[in-house]
């Protein structure tokens, strides 16, 4: 319809510009239009009253408005409108078929597969009218570009799809070639995140336009997917660890589905979910313990519902290395009391955590348990930085601020800041507020403004009760399931203390409140960031009554605090990290390595030589090195290309001259088969913005037919430009007809013909 009306197809007029013909110069055109509307005007002003009508009011502009668009058309056609457009010389110019070849074109729908529509539709005359014009050349695609003789080659075999890589090899040949064009059939269920502005901009400036025809449903009718699945990297031996899991379906909504988690076959967590609305993005936790160290694979999986038709998108896995590190804590306390002894009895038995402890029985006598040898720590608080940086976390009970030096202050401000590590800040009648915590650099650190009144402790009962933010947090998770959580809070004994620790600070997050006599509100747990680690108040010093008053063998008291010391050392890292974007590699052989290196004060080693260790299946034994990072100073990167599905481990080491700054070990795994799994459905969206960007046009399998008139407008490769002449367009023609039609009857109705 649109060629009867517009004499060409719609690439022509999207591509081409619009120029006259005419010789006569452009400001006749407009001349004379305007002439005629002056002399049209005057006419039907003089001639308004006939005897065969009255035309009054609006009447008379409405037939000077017609007219006059009629005279403008005809002036138009006189002056010969044309399109200017670059056309492909035939036979002189390759046209790039490029088929994707990978596994999500063997799905079939409605009887077929979409390798087999794909080959249909080149077969059905598409691939006989593109070579009667120009020379064509036949790709296969899916992870590396493969030109191939005959379509018959296909065989729908490769593990995943990369557009963008490929269309880039593709743009490369255009320096030697005369590609005019690239013709892509394609599901666009693209593996690698989509395509990036470098690659579409790199053919932008080739000027090849890029024809995408799309195969499969845009939706299916009954699937569940998992998105993703987020857990830590790295973890303590049998720390409390969350998995987050997210997912949508169609098909299915307000059904039930059963979420595990497994590690070697054996369910650590499993959870009755019911799905959201169709094509909602839902996210679910799962609760699981790391147990013993070592590197864990963790499958996380939903069930398979009934009718589904791509089960193989229900399941990812996930690693973790399990750290068989022991993080060191030390806890100063300014006297003593039951807090402290309740805290130290609640992480004795934990084998993943060494809480170092010194307490100031009077003024000058200090009692220290937990060090390393009868020298540490026996002149009291850290001077220096390597004795200070030695610990992951810090506790400061009821100890008024002045007892430390302000090099010591300056020094724990460094630890958090520098170091990574984290402080935790206890409440008693000599802390926070009421301890002078309220000058630099402590005020810094603090997550709160702590408050200008004093006394802020008070030896009243409270209760504690957690936030919305709290019910989420794995830090105050004594329960699993989070609503039996909140309800495990409440029925805590009450503190026999409170504090006011003030209001908190815009960055941070208040975990829970104490819950006053009088049904106030005090803020009671508030943790925030603070340069490379963080910090938190626990503005109690009642906490051991949840030991007392409870049962022997409730763990209440022991597991909270055991999260907590977790928390405050979970992100403490040493001289050394090394990790990988992508622990899991779906179809993918790249690793790419990175290592963040500090020297022995914690800052960024700019001369360190960086060497990656990896061990592997069958044995495999490789070493790779890494090179600075000209952005980031103490930043190294490299890459290996891992070539083996299974599991594997890296150790990275750095060193200065000969001297070891340090070492870090984490896990990764590659596999094969899995990412055409998932993201199965067509990509329109993809293929359609691929078209739009590169000047091309998106085709649905049916409409494929018309490229082969199209693909001719490029200004790629060897062009000529041609003219098309619009004089002659029927929709002149019938807009023509239509002007003085209307005329006619307006005229006729008005009785004034």
């Amino acid at each position: 319809m649109f060629e009867f009306l517009f004499k060409y197809p719609a690439a022509v007029f999207s591509k081409g510009n619009f120029v006259l013909l005419g010789t006569w110069p452009l400001w006749l055109l407009f001349g004379g239009i305007i002439a005629a509307a002056a002399g049209l005007g005057w006419l039907i002003w003089r001639g308004r009253k006939t005897h065969a009508g009255d035309l009054r009011g609006f009447r008379p502009a409405s037939v000077w408005l017609l007219q006059t668009v009629l005279v403008a058309l005809i002036f138009l056609m006189i002056w010969r409108p044309a399109l200017s457009i670059a056309t492909l010389k035939p036979q002189q110019n390759i046209v790039a078929v490029v088929v994707d070849d990978s596994r999500s074109m063997a799905l079939r729908e409605d009887g077929s597969s979409r390798h087999d529509q794909a080959i249909q539709t080149l077969n059905a005359g598409l691939l006989t009218a593109l070579q009667k014009k120009f020379q064509v050349r036949l790709y296969r695609m899916g992870g590396n570009l493969e030109r191939i003789a005959k379509l018959d080659q296909l065989n729908v075999s490769a593990p995943a799809t990369r557009i963008g890589e490929d269309l880039k090899q593709v743009v490369a040949e255009s320096s030697n070639l005369p590609i005019g064009a690239v013709v892509l059939l394609s599901d666009g269920a693209d593996n690698s995140g989509g395509i990036d502005l470098d690659t579409i901009s790199e053919i932008r400036r080739q000027h090849i336009p890029v024809h995408t025809i799309g195969f499969g449903r845009e939706q299916f009718a009954h699937d569940i997917e998992i998105n993703d699945a987020t857990m830590p990297a790295r973890a303590l031996a049998n720390a409390r660890l969350s998995a987050d899991v997210t997912f949508h379906q169609r098909g299915y909504s307000g059904r039930k589905a059963r979420l595990t988690l497994r590690e070697g076959g054996k369910t650590l967590a499993s959870e009755e979910v019911i799905l959201a609305a169709d094509g909602k993005l839902q996210t679910e936790s799962l609760l699981f313990s790391a147990g013993p160290t070592g590197a864990k694979n963790f499958v996380i999986a939903i069930d398979p519902l009934d009718g589904e038709e791509n089960v193989n998108n229900n399941q990812v896995t996930r690693v973790v290395n399990v750290d068989a590190s022991k993080p060191r804590i030390l806890y100063i306390e300014g006297e003593p009391r039951w807090e402290f002894k309740f805290i130290r009895r609640a992480v004795e038995d934990d084998k993943s955590l060494d809480l170092v402890t010194m307490l100031r029985t009077t003024q000058n006598k200090i009692y220290r348990q937990g060090v390393k040898s009868p020298e540490e720590l026996a002149e009291g608080f850290p001077t220096k930085v390597e004795e200070i940086f030695g610990f992951q976390g810090i506790i400061i009970g009821s100890l008024t601020a002045d007892y430390l030096t302000p090099t010591q202050q300056e020094l724990i401000k460094q630890f958090v800041d520098r170091r990574g590590g984290g402080v935790l800040f206890l409440g008693g009648r000599e802390s926070l507020g009421d301890g002078g915590y309220g000058k630099e650099p402590f005020a810094d650190l603090l997550p709160v403004t702590l408050p200008a009144r004093k006394p802020s402790f008070f030896r009243e009962p409270a209760y504690a009760e957690l936030t919305p933010a709290g019910r989420n947090s794995l830090l105050c998770r004594i329960e699993e399931n989070p609503d039996r959580n909140v309800q495990r809070w409440a029925k805590l004994p009450y503190m026999m203390n409170y504090q006011d620790p003030g209001q908190p600070k815009p960055g941070a997050v208040v975990l829970a409140n104490s819950i006053l006599e009088n049904k106030a509100r005090l803020p009671l747990l508030i943790t925030q960031n603070y340069g490379r680690g963080r910090t938190a108040v626990f503005a109690t010093a009642g906490s051991w009554r949840w030991q007392m008053l409870q049962p022997l063998n409730d763990m209440s008291h022991e597991t909270f605090w055991r999260q907590m010391m977790r928390w405050m050392v979970s992100e403490t890292h040493e001289h050394v990290v090394a990790s990988t974007p992508k622990p899991v590699l779906a179809d993918d052989t790249r690793l790419h390595l990175r290592a963040e290196v500090r020297d022995h004060s914690y800052l960024p080693a700019t001369d360190a030589r960086v060497e990656a260790h990896i061990i592997g299946p069958d044995g495999l034994n490789a070493t790779a090195d890494l090179h600075p990072d000209p952005l980031e100073a103490g930043i190294y990167v490299g890459e290996w290309g891992a070539d083996k599905a299974g599991s594997y481990v890296v150790e990275v080491s750095a060193k200065r001259d000969k001297e070891e700054v340090g070492r870090d070990v984490f896990t990764f795994r590659r596999e094969d088969g899995v990412a055409e799994n998932f993201h199965a459905e067509q990509n329109r969206e993809l293929l359609e913005k691929l078209a739009t960007e590169t000047g091309g046009r998106y085709y649905k399998a049916r409409d494929a037919q018309k490229l082969g008139d199209d693909v001719s407008y490029s200004e790629a490769g060897i062009t000529v430009r041609e003219t098309k002449d619009l004089w002659d367009m029927p929709l002149l023609f019938l807009l023509a007809l239509l002007l003085r039609g209307s005329e006619w009857f307006l005229r006729r109705r008005w009785g004034v013909i």
